[in-house]
């Protein structure tokens, strides 16, 4: 599976707008975590994580702390996952994450993303078994040996490790997310981590050619456009621009 997980879309802040809207998706994901597994980062290792990737997205203490304390308060807002599946132009799979406070209209959102693209939605694993559901962690360092002796040892269920240039990436199985990062640390310290997080990685990847690169891109672009859309994963392989 390689450095897949490098090629999917990001919501890059580039303008004031976007920033707001990166802000607003790091704020909701991260009441919903707190919501889920609690308020304090040292016991909530997922929490931790996210808390720290979005520090590196620039976003301000202020809308973290007060993600946290609406999760840490009575009552607030009732998010739920959403996740939904299908094929964008060029036959490439893909699956968006939501979260969101009414899944009607969040469907209907999602939905006219791919109708004015000409893309098809499908049904609930329609194209996700065909993706693997993987912890990352990518980290300075040069000993892969040591790596997965650490992670083998806290009986983490290695899927792959990379080792490049000075950098090592780990999979996992998602549900080992908070035993590898563990197990990491507890073997080499406070890891620094550029790589932190859950992803959907494919397991074959489609070439988009021609006039499907100008319908894909613009659906990624209206996926992440709205505000219940959280992660769009897919396996098309997009034309490196000059």
């Amino acid at each position: 599976m390689g450095r897949a997980f490098q090629n999917r879309k990001e919501s890059m802040a580039k303008t004031a707008d976007a920033k707001t809207k990166v802000y607003s998706k790091y704020g909701r994901e991260i009441y919903v975590c707190a919501k889920s597994g609690g308020t304090d980062p040292n016991g909530n290792l997922a929490l931790r994580g996210l808390i720290e990737r979005a520090k590196k997205d620039q976003v301000p203490s202020h809308v973290i702390d007060k993600a946290l304390d609406k999760a840490s308060g009575a009552g607030g807002e009732d998010f739920s996952i959403a996740r939904y599946e299908g094929f964008g132009p060029g036959n490439a799979m893909v699956i968006v994450e939501c979260l969101t406070d009414n899944p009607n209209r969040t469907f209907g959102d999602v939905r006219g993303c791919f109708t004015k693209t000409k893309s098809k939605i499908g049904t609930p694993g329609s194209v996700s078994h065909m993706f693997d559901h993987c912890a990352i962690f990518a980290f300075a360092g040069d000993d892969e040996e040591a790596v997965l002796e650490a992670l083998m040892e806290a009986d983490v269920d290695v899927t792959d490790i990379e080792h490049e240039d000075g950098h090592i990436t780990v999979f996992a199985p998602h549900t080992d997310y908070a035993k590898a990062k563990q197990a990491l640390w507890d073997t080499f310290g406070e890891i620094d981590f550029e790589a932190d997080e859950i992803q959907f990685l494919p397991q074959t990847t489609t070439q988009v050619e021609g006039d499907d690169v100008a319908a894909f891109e613009k659906l990624l672009d209206m996926l992440n456009d709205l505000d219940d859309v959280q992660n769009v994963y897919h396996s098309g392989e997009l034309p490196e621009r000059d």
